[in-house]
């Protein structure tokens, strides 16, 4: 897989996205057990704002629990924000009635991370297509469907289509499941497509192909996708863009190379460290436990990795700005916002990456 160069992220980025999400906020209420059973909010996605451009593939990198998943269900539409904004072409989303539902999720389209679990047993493969290509192209004939849905199946290295769409999804291999739900919302000629892990229930043999075959889409339809996963060093040779979320914030961004070779947040750094190295047999082995993520009931104000941070300063009880330490990169940490404190520990703890841009 050759990595995305420089100069394909910049053209992409010079055209306006496909799909924004502008300070978008997801709260969930719930119930305290206890004496007064008391009421909570759940931060599950704080003010994160995410641009999706056609023929560009960008990373959203996290732990679990940070916050991903939620996200990609706010992008699909499948959960309304609690604030903020979606947009699609750069106009605002408002769905309401099933017409307008109906022509945004023709437009984004989502890749579940199971795909044994987002089929239905009792139905063939080549059902499962017919149905998606006849509610975003109605008037097909049954012939046009059939063909239709042998071509996408090919699209995605099916073949004999004919063969695949009388199989179940039982009687397919993970990999082959994995290209049948690659293959579905495609039938919806989608320009964003929003893969959630769409590799981590497949074999270590086989994942490459798959990702081969997202990158070839989104190089031959055009698409504006996004990449969810755990693992930050898929995102340096997959993506154009990293994104990298902590306990339900966008805590580090830039081009895949800045983001993965240049870190600057201390929780991108542990991600890099947690990462296999095959050069390496030690590296991923050893790296310190720093304790778990803050709970997201009533979370408390400042920065959220501040408790686990090695580098934590007094002022990291309260939130950081979004700081820009270089065209197209920044992050949110108090290490680089040029004060005197910050300063002094930078060098104190000799960080291994680039100060900010004076």
């Amino acid at each position: 897989m050759s990595q995305p160069t420089p100069d394909t992220a910049n053209a992409a980025q010079a055209v306006a996205p496909v799909l924004e999400a502008r300070a978008v906020s997801k709260h969930f209420t719930v119930r305290r057990t206890g004496a007064g059973r008391r009421r909570g909010r759940l931060h599950a996605v704080d003010g994160v704002s995410i641009s999706l451009y056609p023929g560009q593939i960008t990373a959203l990198v996290g732990e679990s629990g940070s916050g991903k998943s939620t996200l990609a269900r706010l992008l699909a539409h499948l959960l309304a924000p609690s604030s903020g904004e979606l947009l699609l072409n750069g106009q605002p989303v408002r769905l309401r009635g099933p017409g307008a539902r109906r022509r945004y999720v023709k437009n984004v389209q989502l890749v579940l991370q199971d795909p044994f679990s987002s089929f239905n047993p009792v139905h063939t493969v080549g059902y499962t297509l017919a149905r998606a290509t006849r509610i975003h192209h109605s008037g097909l004939s049954a012939a046009q469907v059939e063909r239709r849905s042998v071509d996408l199946l090919a699209e995605v290295a099916l073949a004999p289509g004919e063969q695949f769409l009388k199989k179940f999804p039982h009687e397919l291999s993970g990999g082959q499941r994995q290209r049948a739900a690659i293959a579905r919302p495609l039938a919806a000629d989608p320009k964003v497509l929003l893969a959630d892990e769409p590799v981590s229930m497949l074999d270590v043999s086989i994942r490459l192909g798959v990702l081969n075959l997202l990158k070839h889409l989104t190089t031959t339809r055009h698409l504006a996708l996004l990449y969810i996963t755990h693992d930050i060093a898929s995102a340096r040779y997959f993506a154009h863009n990293a994104l990298v979320m902590y306990a339900g914030e966008i805590i580090e961004r830039g081009s895949s190379e800045d983001v993965t070779q240049r870190a600057a947040h201390p929780y991108t750094q542990l991600l890099i460290a947690s990462a296999p190295d095959p050069a390496d047999p030690r590296h991923g082995s050893g790296v310190p436990d720093t304790g778990s993520p803050p709970t997201l009931i009533d979370p408390p104000p400042g920065c959220r990795f501040a408790a686990r941070c090695p580098f934590a300063m007094p002022k990291c009880q309260t939130s950081p700005p979004e700081i820009e330490l270089a065209a197209g990169h920044s992050t949110r940490c108090w290490l680089y916002d040029n004060s005197a404190e910050s300063d002094r520990k930078r060098k104190e703890v000799r960080l291994p990456y680039h100060p900010p841009v004076r």
